[in-house]
């Protein structure tokens, strides 16, 4: 029977296996119970069908939640042949996370970056686009779920369509992916009454009429009401209830008529995490103690309630509420007893374990320490939030507080380290009604308040993780640098006060670590940029530093905040390669967030522009809202220096929307700084002038202490070219004032640029200028500049020509057509600027020219920024025409 009033969601899905060949795509189809999802679903691969194309599939179960990764082996088990094929990091992590291999830890976005080759392989060896299916996506594993969302976003060129089904009400990957969505309302009632007619025709007028007004346009409550409604009760009121309940109790009817033995089996398969018909047959068998079969499940086939396979080998349940309605019409005993069966005949450790958790109510110290070391597996295997879940559960069934307390803790780090804050406050509650160790509230304190990198929460949390960390700091020391470091980011997101900073730098004088260990630099630089500004330069400047990307990723913030750009360009250069082999994705966004930023107060945008895109996408995909921000606020940053007002315009309010609520004040300062460049570029100076002065007034959330040491030769300049220089003689004064307690360099060369503007004073503006390319060149045009306002013309030219030179190499368009204005006023015409490959290419079009002109293959690539080799060859077919270019060998002209 073809769908009934679903026509507008099937040309959706129609149109996008219609271009799988070119390139696929991905929808999640959403909406209430029963209204059709399975089915719209179920359309589609006849529609594949029709189109030769392979379907693979996987369903999420309720009871299968808590086994890593156990949705994505269901979906990738018929193609893992092609496994061998993978490039080995990626073959590694894939085997390792389904329990096949002796890797180390897989990273969840390895997993996810194989996942996506062997989809490419499938599509490869049929030759044909592969469609992916995926029922009941709200209740998939956690690490499936953010697998697979990872894939969707990136089959814009790949020969996979993704479609997922997704119940309204439920959070989760899927839910927060902003994939394309296919939203299927309730039937309009013509449609209602033709479902009805064809499902249930002759019903008794009052029948139906209630049935139309109880299924309220929900195609499965059209089909199943009739079922459990007579003529005899038709007028009678009934209870208000919700239409799930209404259809669970519909099933649970239709389930109480069956005989006992068939309803054993069900009970069986409802309470399984897995589809096999030996498993639900053997545990029925167990469970009532008699011999349960196949033939028991006729009653139950006839019924609609579960379907078997062909031969024999996998039950499945007609609908997800079907299974729901069993398990809840079931008492506690049976359901304890046959959870018991159940762990009787899997022969798989960790869902063994779960169901002898389930068939207990009380302590149990033998299955909560089976719990413990399932979690110890699942994270090994990268399954993070099934480690949370053992662990939680291992707590409720310890019998010692003590033994309690400690996995409601690990519990809770791993919840942390998901970003899943409600798990996190639910544990830590849990935590807290126990008697706990001092060190056990110090990790609590940990925990608790450096969620969300300190930006989300209470700025005086600060001074709190202070006090805990100097109290922690003989015993603990790498506990307390990690105390200290959630204090030190909120002191640099957020204003904690002096006396929270002064507790901070005093609290890592205590800890028992080294002088130049880069995490106590980070500390000292993000609580007291300027106060702590020489000492930390100081020791960033010794050789053999950063022996790490921990290390090097930790120099690099130290040296951003303290204004040594061109030394944090460095760190990040180091930190980032060793983060990307990693696969640690999550800091690899938080490095190239900096990064972006760093490289765009240098100006140096070839790397600026791909950095900040990447790093936007891969802290949506690891769920890093203010990282993201910054990554915009980058964005916004280039798009002023090159002159693109509305898309820093975009860039930086999407940044600010992102950071007013937690108080992001070094996101916000940012944002200021790109709308007065932005403004400053476009001539605009009464705008640049009241946008950048915003940073320096201290009852401003964009006032930051750090940040006002970057912007001082902007925030003068539009003062200057205003007309308007008293509105900033102050504001020198007290920078001048500043820069007296630290050598931060963004400050002191902002400086020698204001006096510069404001009086002439053109002494050693140049110097020492070597790797701060734009600020040379804005000092040669601003001596350029005055030479020929004091009309010494042919001596202006040659710093005119070098400052416009040097703005084109840059791409800093706004500052080349100034130069360009200025060498026609000193009578020398200048060439126009020639577009070059930012003007011509995508972020991370860009990105992708740059590593195939260094020498790198498609796969290289493609391992190297989580993209398919099939995506990088698809890029660079686009890349070559854009550039005129034909060849790899070409392209080092382009773009390097």
């Amino acid at each position: 029977m073809s769908l009934v009033g679903r026509g507008a969601e099937l040309r959706s899905l129609g149109r996008l296996l219609g271009r799988a060949r070119d390139g696929g795509g991905a929808a999640v189809v959403r909406g209430e119970a029963g209204i059709g999802k399975s089915a719209l679903l179920a359309a589609a691969v006849r529609a594949a069908g029709e189109q030769n194309l392979r379907v693979l599939a996987t369903t999420g179960l309720q009871s299968e939640a808590q086994i890593a990764f156990a949705g994505l082996y269901q979906l990738l088990r018929p193609v893992l042949e092609q496994v061998e094929r993978l490039p080995r990091p990626q073959r590694d992590a894939v085997l390792a996370a389904f329990g096949r291999g002796d890797a180390a830890v897989p990273d969840l976005f390895l997993v996810a970056l194989a996942t996506l080759g062997l989809l490419g392989e499938a599509a490869a060896a049929m030759g044909a686009p592969v469609l992916v299916v995926v029922e009941d996506a709200q209740w998939l594993d956690r690490a499936s779920a953010d697998v697979l969302v990872f894939v969707a976003r990136r089959l814009e060129y790949e020969p996979v369509v993704l479609v997922a089904a997704l119940r309204d009400g439920f959070d989760g990957p899927f839910a927060d992916s902003g994939l394309p969505e296919i939203l299927l309302p309730r039937l309009e009632p013509a449609a209602a009454e033709q479902v009805l007619d064809a499902r249930a025709p002759g019903l008794p007028g009052a029948v139906r009429q209630r049935v139309l007004h109880e299924a309220a346009g929900n195609p499965l409550a059209l089909v199943e009401l009739p079922a459990v409604l007579d003529a005899g009760d038709a007028g009678a009121p009934t209870a208000v209830l919700p239409l799930t309940a209404r259809l669970e109790r519909a099933f649970a009817a239709r389930v109480s008529g069956l005989p006992p033995a068939t309803r054993a089996v069900l009970l069986t398969a409802a309470l399984n995490d897995g589809e096999a018909l030996p498993e639900a047959l053997a545990a029925a068998s167990l469970a009532t103690g008699g011999p349960c079969t196949a033939d028991d499940l006729t009653p139950a086939i006839a019924a609609r309630l579960v379907e078997v396979d062909a031969d024999g080998a996998r039950l499945r349940f007609v609908h997800p509420l079907i299974r729901s309605a069993i398990h809840q019409g079931a008492g506690l005993g049976p359901r304890h007893r046959t959870h018991a069966a159940l762990a009787r005949v899997i022969p798989d450790d960790d869902r063994r374990v779960w169901h002898r958790a389930a068939s207990t109510a009380g302590p149990d110290d033998e299955i909560a320490a089976e719990l413990d070391a399932a979690a110890v597996r699942a994270q090994r295997r990268g399954g993070v939030a099934a480690g949370v879940a053992a662990l939680e559960r291992a707590a409720a069934l310890s019998r010692d507080p003590g033994v309690r307390g400690e996995r409601l803790l690990r519990a809770a780090e791993q919840a942390f380290e998901l970003g899943r804050r409600d798990a996190v406050v639910r544990l830590l509650g849990a935590a807290d009604r126990l008697e706990l160790s001092e060190r056990q509230r110090w990790r609590t304190a940990w925990i608790r308040d450096s969620f969300d990198d300190g930006v989300l929460g209470r700025a005086q949390a600060a001074w709190s993780l202070a006090q805990v960390a100097e109290r922690a700091a003989a015993e603990d020391p790498d506990l307390a640098l990690n105390l200290l470091y959630g204090a030190a980011l909120r002191c640099w997101w957020t204003e904690p006060g002096a006396e929270a900073r002064a507790s901070v730098i005093r609290a890592a004088g205590k800890t028992a670590v080294a002088e130049d260990d880069p995490r106590r630099l980070v500390v000292l630089a993000y609580t007291a940029p300027v106060d702590c500004g020489e000492v930390v330069l100081e020791r960033l400047r010794r050789p053999g530093l950063a022996g790490d990307a921990r290390a090097a990723r930790m120099s690099g913030n130290a040296a951003m905040a303290v204004g040594a750009f061109d030394l944090a360009a460095g760190f990040y250069s180091g930190a980032l390669a060793d983060l990307r082999a990693q696969g640690r994705l999550g800091l690899l966004a938080r490095a190239l967030a900096l990064q972006a930023w760093t490289s765009a107060q240098l100006v140096d945008l070839n790397v600026a522009m791909p950095a900040a895109d990447e790093a936007f996408r891969l802290a949506r995909d690891t769920s890093q809202p203010i990282i993201a921000a910054t990554a915009r606020a980058a964005q916004a940053i280039v798009a002023a220096l090159r002159g693109d007002e509305d898309a820093a315009g975009r860039f930086a309010a999407e940044a600010e929307r992102a950071s007013l609520a937690g108080g992001a004040r070094a996101v916000l300062a940012a944002v200021q700084h790109a709308r007065g460049l932005a403004a400053l570029g476009a001539g605009r100076h009464g705008d640049a002038l009241a946008d950048l002065r915003r940073i320096y007034d201290p009852a401003d959330l964009a006032y930051h202490g750090g940040y006002r040491c970057f912007a001082v030769g902007d925030v003068v300049e539009a003062a200057v070219r205003g007309g308007q220089p008293e509105a900033v003689a102050g504001l020198v004064a007290q920078m001048s004032a500043v820069a007296g307690r630290t050598p931060s360099p963004a400050l002191h060369i902002g400086l020698r640029h204001a006096r510069a503007l404001l009086g002439g004073d053109h002494a050693n503006l140049e110097a020492d200028l070597s790797a701060w390319p734009f600020a040379r060149a804005r000092a040669q045009l601003v001596r350029g500049e005055w030479l020929r306002r004091q009309r010494r013309a042919a001596e202006s030219r040659a710093h005119l020509r070098a400052a416009r030179d040097t703005f084109d190499a840059l791409g800093t368009i706004p500052w080349g057509d100034r130069a360009r204005a200025e060498l026609r006023a000193a009578g020398e015409t200048s060439r126009r600027r020639a577009p070059d490959a930012r003007d011509r290419l995508t972020p991370q079009e860009l990105q992708i020219a740059q590593l195939a002109a260094e020498g790198l293959t498609n796969r290289e690539i493609g391992e190297r920024l989580y993209l398919s080799h099939r995506t990088i060859g698809s890029h660079l077919h686009r890349i070559f025409p854009k550039l005129g270019v034909t060849s790899r060998a070409q392209l080092r002209d382009e773009v390097v």
